[in-house]
Order: C-alpha cells, then structure tokens, then sequence
C-alpha cells in the first residue's frame, strides 16, 4: 500500500500543471491534500474519478484558504470531517478516512506569521495530540499524513543555528513534535527509514532557494506503534513539482 501526502499550495493551479498525470504515474492507493485552496465545487473530482479515485475534500470557509483532502482507490467506509472544534474546522485543517484496518489522517498544522497565529499554531498542536491519543482508543492503527510546519531536528533544515528563532524550528514546536511522536506512541517514517538523510519537501519561493536546496522538511507520515514495523519504504519526491512543497511517499 502506497500512501502520499501533498501540500500542493492550490489543488488548481496543481491540476494545470498536469498534476492528474502525475497522480496516474505515481499511482498511489491514498493521497491525502493540504493546502487545497479550493471549495468541492472548484475542484475537477470528475477528472479523478476517471483516473480511478474516491475523494472527499474540507474546505475553509475563507475562500481560497487552507483546505484539505483525501482521495483514495478504495472508497472509506467512513470520512470524518474535521475533529470537532470549531476555530479548526471552519479553516479546514483535519480530516479523516476509515479503512478496514486502519485510518488515515490529512491535516495541516497553521503556519505563524506573527505572535497571535503563533499562539493558534501552539493551541491546535496541543488540541491535536489530545485528539490522537483519543483516537487510538477507538482505532489504534493510524497513519497521520500533513503539512506539520515543523522541523523537528536540526538536519530537517537547511541552516538551523541561523534559522532557529523562525517559527516552524522555534524550541516549543520542535518540543511539542518530540512530546506527540512520544505521547502518542508514533513513528516518523521518513526518519525512520533514513535515519541520516537531510532532505526537505519545502521551499521558499524566494532567492532561488529550492534549485539551491536550502529547504525545510515540514511534511510527514507519522505511524502508530502496530503499522510501524510494517513500513516497507519512506521518500521525499523532491523532483516533483507542482507547488513550493514536494510530495512525501510511505509504502506500508
């Protein structure tokens, strides 16, 4: 089972860059959607279909803002839109299809441009562990796919003693990372499989920094204890290209 995770800065302009030809190529069971930017109504889900995927898709209500989705080749037994709280789920950031024997998660932590986002950022992150623990009790095998906005160790970012006071490698997030993966009980798949890789699936657009690779690795495949051993490979699709991140890949 092959299962990718996208923040694709815009499902639309994704889909003019011959984001559905890739998809095809790729091939994967699940591909789960950060940063759609896109209400259901604006997005081709015919054109998906035809390519031989379910999707189900939660948008924010501000438009072209945030958004989420999930789209697989086996229709989930159930879609659980957001998780219930209403700050997060009027921005689309979490949604969640049941499989058989397990459950996969699209979800996509806030960014912090300034002090009060940064304070959302931090009380969605808190929120969101206590979610998961909550979960697992009802659904132990998990695969938590998304946008973290997060570097969670030094060799996830390409200059981490000049750029340790930006928020996304500020000390608190990179604690509240180690605190989830340790409460919750999860593993980091890319990590885990390459334990001495420093590879990023994020960009900025600015100073050329992705042909020059000072980047960030903000997206993960985070897995519950019982799929863990399971894991098969973990890749950064860095030569992919639709969007200022790259798609990150698990195969289970």
């Amino acid at each position: 089972m092959k299962i990718i995770s996208y923040n694709v800065n815009g499902i639309r302009a994704a889909f003019t860059k011959d984001f559905l030809g890739w998809l095809k190529t790729e091939d994967p069971d699940v591909i789960c959607i950060q940063e759609s930017k896109a209400g259901s109504d604006q997005i081709d889900i015919e054109s998906l279909e035809k390519a031989g995927y379910f999707s189900t898709w939660h948008s924010a209500q501000k438009k072209g803002y945030s958004g989420v989705g999930i789209a697989s080749k086996v229709a989930p037994k159930h879609i659980e839109i957001g998780c219930g709280i209403e700050s997060y789920d009027n921005e689309g950031r979490i949604m969640r299809a049941d499989f058989e024997d397990f459950s996969v998660l699209s979800v996509y932590v806030p960014s912090a441009s300034n002090i009060d986002r940064l304070e959302f950022k931090m009380q969605f992150c808190h929120d969101f562990l206590n979610y998961i623990k909550e979960l697992q009790n009802k659904i132990p095998n998990l695969i938590i796919c998304g946008d973290f906005n997060i570097c969670h160790e030094a060799i996830d970012i390409h200059n981490p003693k000049g750029l340790a006071n930006t928020s996304g490698f500020l000390p608190m997030e990179r604690e509240w990372m180690t605190n989830f993966m340790k409460e919750c009980n999860l593993t980091d798949s890319f990590r885990e499989m390459n334990p001495d890789s420093q590879q990023f699936s994020w960009w900025s657009y600015r100073a050329n920094s992705r042909a020059n690779n000072k980047g960030w690795r903000l997206d993960y495949h985070f897995v519950t204890k019982g799929l863990a051993k399971k894991i098969k490979s973990a890749e950064i699709l860095g030569q992919v290209k639709h969007s200022d991140h790259c798609p990150i890949l698990v195969e289970i």
